[in-house]
């Protein structure tokens, strides 16, 4: 059994919680450290007993929160060796174990499968997390739906994925023109209609709970973003949308917990 709880995520920051047991991890800490600590205490869990942190990227919005929680709960830190040129853990105890993105490894009865995304970061990565037959895929902040990315994630009981911008409302709106460039760009950020596409056309139907996961509040509504997943899956023929669960993460506040058995 799994379980998940995003305590956050958007543009301003990103942090995951997956419990198995008495095994507790965090993908990212790009919230602020208090919000963390709290989120950990409201779930029972002290933060100096999380079992490690995994990191996919050395962006602030997936790190900003890391060294001043560390200070406090110097746990392990599970991150590639590009992702840890980049990221500050200067000033803690907390000790760094290195992955290599595509090599499995363990962390208490955890299954972790770091894989590739097109990102424009040093050695960014999805993850999926396994335990007793169970599996989590999470991917976020990825420019496009890559082979890779689409065959890792099958299988995937429960599918955290990144539904970051509504492209019309991001053409018309304030970011400058490069910025838009950036996000739109292959190694940018990942679209509604992307998403959509890959659901209605690619996703094997194996998730019974899809989270969407880091919109950005200038360039998406979280209604906006869920209608476009319930109509992809609509379009599907082998399931109606109204079989999944569909949960859009906020950037203020936690989602329900989520119970993979």
């Amino acid at each position: 059994m799994l379980k998940v709880r995003l305590l956050g995520s958007g543009s301003g920051g990103n942090c995951t919680l997956v419990s198995s047991g008495d095994c507790h991890i965090l993908i990212d800490c790009g919230l602020n450290a208090r919000r963390i600590s709290h989120g950990l205490r409201e779930a029972g869990i002290r933060p100096d007993r999380l079992s490690g942190i995994l990191i996919s990227h050395e962006h602030r919005d997936h790190i900003g929160g890391l060294p001043v929680f560390l200070k406090s709960a110097p746990v392990p830190v599970f991150l590639s060796p590009g992702t840890a040129a980049g990221t500050a853990l200067n000033g803690t105890e907390a000790p760094a174990e290195h992955f290599q993105v595509g090599q499995p490894f363990g962390v208490g009865p955890l299954e972790v499968i770091p894989f590739a995304v097109s990102h424009d970061a040093v050695d960014p990565c999805g993850f999926i997390i396994r335990c007793r037959g169970v599996q989590l895929a999470h991917v976020t902040d990825l420019g496009c739906m890559t082979e890779l990315v689409r065959q890792r994630i099958r299988q995937s009981h429960c599918l955290v994925i990144e539904s970051n911008h509504d492209e019309e409302m991001l053409k018309i709106g304030p970011y400058p023109w490069p910025l838009k460039q950036r996000v739109l760009s292959r190694v940018g950020h990942l679209s509604n209609r992307d998403l959509g596409r890959f659901l209605a056309q690619d996703f094997d139907g194996a998730a019974a709970t899809i989270v969407l996961a880091h919109l950005s509040r200038k360039n998406n509504h979280p209604e906006i973003a869920r209608q476009n997943v319930r109509d992809a899956l609509a379009e599907r023929t082998a399931a109606r949308a109204d079989a999944f669960e569909i949960i859009v993460a906020d950037q203020d506040r936690p989602t329900p917990l989520i119970t993979i058995d």
